[in-house]
């Protein structure tokens, strides 16, 4: 039986008996959940570790030797910590024993409720939609540079090798159609391992073509404070370069957004909050690690001159196949990654067009086909329809606005405030009656209002870069 990630019609309470098919169920009725924390770590890792991590080394770039490292630790910190303080809203009243709560914002109902549903839905769609644009044009932009490594290595370094991003962004569309059609989280699991194998594999390509230009001898320039007034940029673009990379360290943080969605997918025991505080130990962890290692190295490789996907440094030329090995990694990566920020809006818009039309067969009825290599498949026919048309329409953004840096930034100065901070901090106090203007108070919103700060200078950097890429730019022309 196929059953929905959301289905508000499912009873809250199943009475226990001994028919042997109540086992394939939870005690609300829903299909049973066999995640664990392995899953839900891959999941993380699949989120975290994905576009955001190419655009470290800029970012480095841009802050310096001292204030990058330290704000890339203080974001680890920081969503670690905010992580736990959500895994515990999955469940209420009580974070073990109590109802379940499916999405983001059935926590935000359950612990806060009013309008801040309405905002925290807001936030999270947003970014989710944003999310699955960034990662068209990133996987689009790792296939060309494959295309260009073989046009150069063919044809000679000074050959003219600008293929268009456009076809790629139509491939990868194509591709996330298909996909699109898993029904929901609890089939991914898969998906995410892959990906978050493919994400180790590039990065670990980048951290050791990064070891060899540094061990090689390459004589970049490096310095405390990173780009340098006068030398490298002026004193303005400095501000906005460094609000934008603060911008660009945050959407490498960012998956607070399926953070529930993922905890949804684990087994009742252990208590999914421990389980979630794991994984999320684990996934934040290894992702600091790499980053880390990624933007210190990169940094170290290329200097002030850091390029935005730092993948594309490398010139292009020699290992030609190394590099194309890390590209494709990026692109399988990116496949899995939408994937897992695309289907909690496919589960959202699918609970409430059955809410609202639920004697239609065109939404409700699956159809059974047979697919040659695959076995029968479960066809739902407004899923097909809906989700294609979501895929091309982000595809159709994506080749209208194909700017990498600016867009990342702009997506993780837009979401992790609300969703990384704001929402986890709010319904700690709330759950756990937290005394107003207590020590614990005090400090939560200190928090809270220093990442608003951030957020709104990383904000205001990304929408600077992106008018500095509008003026130059024309739609549907190749980008270099």
């Amino acid at each position: 039986m196929n059953h929905q990630l959301h289905n508000s019609t499912a009873p809250s309470t199943l009475h226990i008996t001994n028919d042997p098919a109540q086992k394939n169920f939870d005690d609300d009725g829903r299909e049973k959940r066999t995640g664990t924390w392995v899953t839900a770590s891959a999941h993380i890792i699949t989120a975290v570790i994905g576009s955001g991590v190419l655009s470290l080394a800029w970012a480095i770039a841009q802050l310096g030797w001292i204030a990058g490292p330290a704000v890339l630790m203080t974001f680890s910190f920081i969503t670690y910590f905010t992580s736990t303080l959500l895994a515990d809203a999955y469940r209420a009243p009580d974070p073990v024993t109590g109802k379940r709560n499916y999405t983001y914002m059935d926590v935000v109902q359950a612990s806060l409720g009013g309008r801040k549903v309405q905002l925290c839905g807001i936030a999270q769609y947003v970014n989710l939609i944003g999310v699955t644009i960034g990662y068209t044009i990133t996987a689009s932009i790792s296939i060309v540079a494959i295309n260009r490594s073989n046009c150069f290595h063919d044809k000679g370094h000074e050959a003219h090798c600008s293929p268009s991003n456009y076809p790629y962004m139509i491939l990868f569309a194509v591709i996330q159609i298909v996909l699109s059609q898993i029904p929901n989280f609890h089939k991914l699991s898969w998906l995410s391992i892959l990906a978050a194998v493919m994400s180790f594999a590039y990065s670990l390509i980048g951290l050791g073509l990064s070891v060899a230009t540094v061990v090689g001898g390459a004589h970049v320039k490096t310095t405390i404070t990173g780009t340098e007034v006068g030398k490298d940029v002026s004193g303005m673009e400095k501000v906005w370069h460094t609000f934008q990379a603060i911008g660009d360290i945050a959407f490498a943080y960012a998956y607070s957004t399926v953070l529930i969605e993922i905890q949804d997918t684990l087994k009742s025991y252990p208590p999914e909050n421990k389980m979630m505080k794991r994984a999320s130990l684990v996934g934040v962890s290894t992702t600091t690690l790499f980053y880390m290692l990624c933007g210190c190295l990169g940094y170290a490789a290329f200097g002030n001159d850091a390029p935005g996907n730092f993948l594309t440094g490398f010139g292009f030329y020699e290992p030609f196949w190394l590099i194309d090995i890390a590209n494709i990694c990026i692109a399988v990566h990116l496949i899995g990654a939408y994937q897992v920020f695309c289907q909690p809006i496919f589960g959202f818009v699918e609970k409430k067009c059955k809410e609202r039309w639920p004697e239609s067969k065109f939404i409700t009825s699956d159809h059974a086909v047979n697919v040659p290599c695959c076995g029968e498949l479960s066809i739902n026919m407004f899923r097909l329809v809906w989700r294609t048309a979501y895929v091309t329409l982000t595809a159709l953004i994506a080749m209208i606005f194909p700017f990498f840096n600016s867009f990342l930034g702009l997506i993780g100065a837009g979401s992790f405030y609300p969703l990384t901070v704001y929402f986890p901090i709010e319904m700690y106090i709330a759950r756990a009656k937290v005394p107003k203007f207590s020590f614990t108070w005090v400090w939560l919103k200190i928090l809270s209002w220093a990442c608003l700060v951030v957020s709104l200078v990383a904000a205001a950097g990304s929408v600077q870069g992106l008018i500095s890429d509008l003026r130059k730019y024309q739609p549907f022309k190749t980008v270099d």
